[in-house]
């Protein structure tokens, strides 16, 4: 994917425009998601491998919620910007949530949450994909 995205990074305009974006979207994200009966626990928890966007509880899973905000589908649908690599890297910061808080033998999944914006800047797209990420031979 060389020129992708990720060619955007060291423009610092674009940089906090993206976690402008981002931030909006975890906020229409988590009240999407309270409206569906979650309980969020925690916004952007981090850890020395990186930063899960929400942490919740549905039932009786712990649920690791990624929320992919995109303004337009120039660059794909937000479902699509799931990479593999960022599958794994969402199953170690899941991972270490867990042990970090004792929680080592609970069920949990990893839910992905596409937020489109229009042009406006408006939620005009709210998509849950539940368990959207499980590791290889099945999760818990």
């Amino acid at each position: 994917m060389a020129g992708g995205s990720g060619s955007h990074q060291g423009n610092p305009v674009n940089r906090a425009g993206r976690r402008r974006l981002g931030h909006f979207g975890e906020t229409v994200a988590e009240a999407f998601l309270q409206r569906q009966g979650y309980e969020i626990v925690e916004r952007n928890w981090r850890c020395r491998q990186g930063e899960l966007d929400l942490v919740g509880r549905q039932g009786g899973d712990w649920v690791f919620i990624e929320v992919r905000s995109r303004r337009g589908d120039l660059c794909g649908s937000a479902e699509e910007s799931i990479t593999p690599e960022k599958q794994r890297r969402l199953l170690r910061l899941a991972e270490a949530y867990l042990q970090a808080h004792g929680l080592e033998d609970v069920s949990w999944r990893i839910d992905v949450v596409a937020v489109e914006m229009d042009h406006a800047g408006r939620p005009a797209r709210v998509t849950l994909l539940p368990a959207a990420v499980w590791a290889e031979g099945g999760g818990k």
